[in-house]
């Protein structure tokens, strides 16, 4: 009979094992997620720094390091919009605010699919408590019977 209680006990380590896992891939995604929403809000402020902005202003350009350099805008009528995949165009301000909502939208998007991920991941580790319950509970009765199979 010992036998079949180290086998439940096995079986009990691999499902913890497996609800680890499944803890690591939700924090990831939580983590994308969390990226994601980073991603729309500097799309925010791009927008309103474009709906802001007017040509001759002085803002401060990043070049990288946390080091600017003022500059001054020449034309707020030549946006450069990233568009991905490395690419960019220029677009007047009104095409590139567009352009940033559609990608703001695109990321909404992500992130639903993201949340529906851990919706699934939080019910597949659900499941895997409940069989783990249950593999317990079944453990306690054949403790019990033993017990009593003892005692008589």
């Amino acid at each position: 009979m010992s036998l079949g209680g180290g086998g439940g006990g096995g079986a009990m380590q691999q499902i913890q094992q497996q609800m680890q896992a499944l803890e690591e891939e939700k924090e990831a995604i939580e983590a994308e997620i969390e990226s994601v929403e980073q991603e729309q809000d500097e799309i925010d402020e791009a927008i309103e720094a474009i709906e802001t902005l007017e040509t001759d202003s002085t803002v401060q350009v990043p070049l990288g390091g946390g080091a600017y350099v003022r500059a001054e805008v020449q034309d707020m009528d030549e946006v450069v919009v990233g568009l991905g995949g490395g690419y960019a165009a220029e677009r007047d301000s009104e095409g590139a605010i567009e352009s940033l909502k559609t990608k703001k939208d695109t990321l909404d998007d992500r992130i639903a699919e993201l949340e529906a991920e851990i919706e699934e991941v939080e019910e597949e580790s659900s499941e895997l408590e409940e069989r783990a319950q249950e593999m317990q509970q079944q453990q306690m009765q054949q403790m019990q019977q033993q017990m009593q199979q003892e005692d008589e």
